[in-house]
């Protein structure tokens, strides 16, 4: 996994609150900065697409299903990490972001986050708007490859 192979990344800070007394990131807290990732990716996205917070989504919303680190190399505290995620793969219902968190040219972490697109009430799977799937190809300048298979959740 190499940074080239992403196009959109965002810094984030260690503080001291993620770190332990010898200044060691806590292994739990990448799940969180993954999430700071993807929440500055849809940002990126929407701005790029010119699409308002909530617009298209109409009663449904993405829903984490299945994530997955590993880890190679721990952060510190005040190290500057950069956060990068790529939308690889789309289902019918689903889609996954793939997470490397980079300290300068080291890559820490690496990972993948399934979400599955889903109505907010009933939260039983439904088909990701092309719309979207157009938004995300035309961002990523790239063409995510496609699953017929869906995750269930």
């Amino acid at each position: 996994m190499d940074r080239a192979d992403f196009r959109f990344s965002t810094p984030l800070r260690v503080r001291w609150s993620e770190a332990d007394p010898q200044g060691i990131v806590f292994n739990g807290h990448y799940l969180n900065f993954a999430d700071v990732g993807v929440t500055e990716y849809y940002r990126a996205l929407r701005a790029a697409a010119g699409v308002k917070p909530g617009e298209g989504l109409d009663g449904s919303e993405f829903f984490a299903a299945r994530t997955l680190l590993d880890y190679k190399a721990p952060a510190l505290f005040d190290d500057l990490l950069d956060i990068h995620l790529r939308v690889s793969r789309f289902g019918n219902s689903s889609m996954s972001f793939l997470v490397g968190i980079y300290r300068e040219d080291s890559l820490l972490v690496s990972g993948e986050i399934v979400y599955v697109h889903a109505n907010q009430q009933t939260r039983r799977p439904t088909p990701i708007p092309e719309a979207f799937k157009a938004a995300v190809r035309a961002f990523e300048h790239c063409l995510p490859e496609e699953s017929g298979a869906a995750i269930q959740g």
